[in-house]
Formats: C-alpha cells, sequence, structure tokens
C-alpha cells in the first residue's frame, strides 16, 4: 500500500515565531498518523532547525527542505547543500518546484544534479512537475509533464526511484484559485502512473506516492484525494493557516 502525504510549502513566508506558532498550532491538533499516512512540513532555510526541533518527538510528521543545491559544497555564496541539510534534520527536499523552473531557470540538466546530491544523503526527493496554461489548452499537458519526468529522473534505478515522491502541479493552478478539477487531475496522475509502469514496472508504479499541487485546500481536498491516483497533496497557501492543513490533513486521513 503506497504512502499518503501532505507536505506544506511555506515558500518564502513567517517569520521565526510565526513559524514557531505555526507548528506548536499543528501539533496540538494533529491526529494520529500511521505507517500509511504522513505530513511534512517545509519551511524557509532559517526554520529548518527549530522546526525540526519541534517535530522531534512527533511520528510521522518531518520537516523538509525547500530546495538544495547541485554541488556538495565550497565557494557558492547563498547556496545550502543536501549534506547542510541532512545534518539539520531534513528527511525530504522539494526540487522543480515551477517557481524554481521560472523564477531561477532550472533546467531538467541542473534537476539530476540537485536530485544526485539529495541521494547522496539519502533524502528522499519530492519531484514537481506540471505544465503552463499555454501547454493545457494545447490538449499538450501529457507530452509537457512526461518530457519533466523522463528528462529529470528516468536515468534513476528502480531502488533509487523509491526515494521519489511526484508532485504534479499544473502551473495554471498554483496560488490563482483555480484548481484542476478532480477529473483532470486524476487523468495526469494516472497518466504519470502509466508512465512509471512502462518504465520500471507495476511495483514501483504502485509503490510511488503522486501528489496534487495547485491550490489544494480545505474545502476540495476530501475530493481530490478520494481519486484513486492522487495520494495527498503539496500544499502552498493553505499550509501557512492551522485550521486549513489540519482540514487538509484530515482529509488525507479518511481517504
Amino acid at each position: 500500500m503506497r504512502k499518503r502525504i501532505v507536505a506544506g510549502n511555506w515558500k518564502m513566508n513567517l517569520t521565526l515565531a510565526e513559524g514557531k506558532n505555526l507548528v506548536e498550532a499543528i501539533v496540538a491538533q494533529l491526529p494520529a498518523l500511521t505507517d500509511t499516512r504522513e505530513v511534512v512540513i517545509a519551511p524557509p532555510f532559517t526554520h529548518i532547525t527549530q522546526t525540526a526541533a519541534q517535530l522531534e518527538e512527533y511520528a510521522h510528521i518531518s520537516v523538509g527542505a525547500q530546495n538544495c543545491s547541485s554541488e556538495a559544497g565550497g565557494a557558492f555564496t547563498g547556496e545550502v547543500s543536501a549534506t547542510m541539510l541532512q545534518s539539520a534534520g531534513v528527511g525530504s527536499v522539494i526540487l522543480g518546484h515551477s517557481e524554481r523552473r521560472e523564477y531561477f531557470n532550472e533546467t531538467s540538466e541542473l534537476l539530476v544534479k540537485k536530485i544526485a546530491q539529495a541521494f547522496n544523503q539519502n533524502l528522499r526527493v519530492i519531484f514537481c512537475c506540471g505544465e503552463p496554461l499555454s501547454v493545457r489548452d494545447a490538449n499538450e499537458q501529457n507530452n509537457f509533464v512526461g518530457k519533466q519526468i523522463e528528462e529529470a529522473l528516468f536515468h534513476l534505478s528502480a531502488e533509487e526511484m523509491n526515494q521519489i515522491v511526484i508532485a504534479y502541479e499544473p502551473i495554471w493552478a498554483i496560488g490563482t484559485g483555480r484548481t484542476a478539477t478532480s477529473a483532470q487531475a486524476q487523468e495526469m496522475h494516472a497518466y504519470i502512473r502509466s508512465m512509471l509502469q512502462n518504465k520500471y514496472g507495476n511495483d514501483i508504479a504502485q509503490k510511488t506516492s503522486i501528489l496534487y499541487g495547485g491550490s489544494c485546500n480545505a474545502q476540495n481536498a476530501a475530493e481530490l484525494f478520494s481519486c484513486a491516483d492522487i495520494d495527498g497533496g503539496l500544499i502552498g497557501g493553505a499550509a501557512l493557516k492551522s485550521e486549513a492543513f489540519l482540514a487538509i490533513i484530515s482529509a488525507m486521513m479518511s481517504a
């Protein structure tokens, strides 16, 4: 049975005090998680040590990072290495987010290097993929997303794929309030799983968690998570409010 996951991506939000209060509010009402239900909180780098300490005593909820360097270390001012993240208590790292691709010109070639660095430190990768509105309107979303996955992931071995979680995030639905319908999301998740099956076989395809990201909120989470191939969510804005994030976690628990 593949794992259900809700991951909260805080992006560039919250002071240390605000982040501390948010985590306290979440864990105060957190339902009892299990081996098949997991929560990840991915704050800015400045919060990681604090957040990891807050979550240390709780099972199945952990701290993630929003990015890592493609280099192991050295004279790369402003970068944060996978080694640093691992030493700070990070278990997962988000790579390939559409905002990183768009604003920082991250390519598949660069992501291959970042994934290698993450794996060197035994970090699980939450790999993001998704299409812009122009591609969706041209009905080319499968080819677009398929290329992202092939270029960044399909050099990996089957064993390495066990350290990958895929997050499908239609760019046209991120922070816009516009959400893919459950049918649209399920269709893409099923397509991604079929790609994994064709490349790695049914066992890997069925073990790989595929999350939906793109204005997933407390109101639509239950419907999205009820779809056969949607295994949870990569949550942006709603992860900044304890009530909304807890409601999404509850929807994941019930799925």
